[in-house]
């Protein structure tokens, strides 16, 4: 879910007022009438409620999901984590604990700028009789302890000054939820332009050329599934989220089940960060070494170790919109790293001669691997599809971040193997010749992207778990405790599995195959079974057979080589 995820955030303001999807009105103006019904719970319930968080300009809105006995169950946090792992977003600096730069924050977006009532948000929820009373005068939304490690989505409109309130439309939720179509592109291509593009080149090594038609129809496949879960999505009222349509397909066991999934995928992307770190930091710095007592640490273990240091106290913040700001340049990452290779093949004369292999049949199911994690970015799209501000354009959408992706991937692996050829290693920055300037600045790119990214990447994981806490011990140190414990079990596993290409294989075959193709096929097919025709019926089963016969040769055949490697 990255593609690599993973991964992310920027502003991108568009002025236009697009209304939403004519087929959502009549369900879109009961939920206002629900709505209106609950802010009058609300401000009957006074000044209790929590007002010292800023909305983003383009989230998932809340108000919906609240009624509906989906989003009640674990993991209540998925929606709130995942939105800003994934959404390109203006800066939140509440996390820093002070009203000024709250509203300072506010002011770069160029809204309205909130009373803050509450100086200072405090991080577990109060236990008196009157927070007791109005816990139960409203519909119930809370997310134990993880509400407070984001930012609330909601903004509190009972404390904006009167002529500055936003005129409610009945078919609506508020407009600073709503992305644009511009903002949903760019939010997808983040999440699916991860750091799978560095092994696109590698794919080709593995599979020869033919392999491309593989890239090519894992695309068309997942634009397709993608549809399905948009479909999944309006079948049935408050479903906003892929565990959301688990639990529609498949109750509770569905839910549990996909969510489980979810962030496995999550946290094996952070092992992926960490082997990445490891192997471009000791490239750049390959006679670095650390020696205490008799233990000597290499290079690449040295540098893994450094890079989980820096990256551990990120886990720890409360407000991560920050980094998400960073971790926009995922985007930007992407389009440099392919600019810096091009540039290497054209201007610095290493040119492209290499003629490779038309197709080599024994690396096909590593190369499936490869291709398969640049396309796991389904756990994110319903809620880029929930945030729309048109639900209409969510294909059109759809199919231009994975097309534009697409032509990135592909682009990276012609040109990366065309230049190395049988020399190409598990990441093209690897194969960069080290004396040259756009190489230096290729891989000190490829660097610093993981780092801001990690923490965003393993907090959904890291909420859920804090969900399960007994209510006693969700206190700020076991917390940090419980993430600290999580960052460390990422580490463990770099050093003892330290190959990334192997590895990236190895969760595209299983994890990606199941978010990606199988399960979205498997749910559409259970929500909608009375309204799917024949045809539908086809094509969802053969994707799924796709799905599974690429998940056991591609899973058995990577654990095989991993295996290799320690024999």
């Amino acid at each position: 879910m990255r593609s690599s995820v993973s991964e992310r955030s920027l502003i991108i303001e568009s002025d236009d007022d697009d209304d939403d999807h004519p087929q959502s009105r009549s369900s879109a103006a009961a939920r206002s009438r629900r709505r209106h019904h609950q802010h009058e719970e609300d401000s009957a319930a006074g000044s209790d409620s929590d007002s010292g968080s800023s909305s983003s300009s383009c989230g998932t809105p809340r108000g919906p999901a609240t009624d509906s006995s989906y989003t009640q169950q674990w993991p209540q946090s998925y929606r709130q984590s995942i939105d800003i792992l994934s959404s390109v977003q203006s800066p939140n600096l509440s996390f820093l604990g002070t009203p000024t730069l709250s509203r300072l924050s506010n002011s770069f977006r160029g809204k309205t700028p909130e009373i803050i009532s509450n100086l200072v948000k405090p991080l577990l929820r109060p236990t008196t009789s009157d927070d007791h009373h109005h816990h139960h005068q409203q519909q119930p939304e809370e997310r134990k302890s993880s509400q407070y490690l984001l930012p609330s989505r909601k903004p509190s409109l009972q404390q904006i000054p009167e002529d500055q309130k936003p005129v409610p439309v009945a078919h609506e939720v508020s407009p600073y939820h709503k992305c644009t179509y511009t903002q949903a592109v760019v939010n997808g291509i983040n999440v699916l332009c991860g750091v799978g593009i560095l092994s696109t080149p590698y794919a080709i090594k593995q599979g020869g050329w033919l392999g491309l038609v593989i890239l090519c129809l894992f695309a068309i496949l997942a634009w397709y599934t993608g549809v399905l879960l948009r479909r999944c999505l309006d079948s049935k009222e408050g479903l906003e989220t892929y565990p959301d349509i688990g639990h529609a397909a498949f109750g509770a066991t569905g839910r549990i089940a996909i969510s489980i999934i979810l962030y496995v995928e999550l946290y094996a992307c952070c092992i992926e960060y960490l082997i990445l770190e490891g192997d471009n930091l000791s490239k750049l710095f390959p006679n670095a070494h650390l020696s205490v007592g008799s233990l000597t640490m290499n290079s690449h273990v040295l540098f893994t170790i450094l890079t989980t240091i820096i990256v551990m106290p990120t886990t720890w913040l409360r407000d991560l919109s920050c980094l998400s700001y960073l971790s926009a340049g995922g985007v930007f990452a992407s389009i440099l790293g392919v600019i810096c290779l091009f540039w290497v093949g054209v201007v610095d004369n290493v040119g492209f001669e290499n003629k490779g292999t038309a197709l080599n049949l024994p690396g096909i199911p590593i190369a499936i691997g490869l291709y398969g994690y640049c396309y796991s970015g389904h756990g994110v799209f319903p809620n880029i599809y929930s945030s729309l501000k048109k639900r209409n354009q969510f294909p059109s959408i759809l199919f231009t971040c994975i097309g534009l992706s697409t032509i990135l991937f592909a682009g990276a692996a012609v040109m990366g193997y065309k230049m190395f050829g049988e020399a190409t290693q598990s990441q093209f920055t690897l194969n960069l010749p080290e004396n040259l300037v756009v190489s230096k600045i290729a891989v000190w790119t490829t660097v610093a992207n993981p780092i801001t990214k990690y923490a965003l990447t393993i907090t959904p994981l890291t909420m859920s778990l804090e969900e399960l806490l007994p209510p006693n011990q969700q206190k700020y140190s076991n917390i940090v405790m419980l993430r600290s414990a999580l960052v460390v079990s990422t580490l463990l596993i770099a050093l003892s599995v330290p190959f990334f290409g192997l590895v990236m294989a190895l969760v595209g075959s299983l994890l990606t195959m199941l978010v990606t193709y199988i399960l979205p096929c498997a749910c559409f097919l259970a929500i909608l079974r009375r309204k799917v025709s024949w045809h539908q019926v086809a094509v969802c089963s053969f994707i799924i057979v796709v799905g599974v016969c690429c998940a056991c040769v591609g899973t058995y055949s990577s654990l095989s080589k991993i295996i290799q490697n320690y024999t």
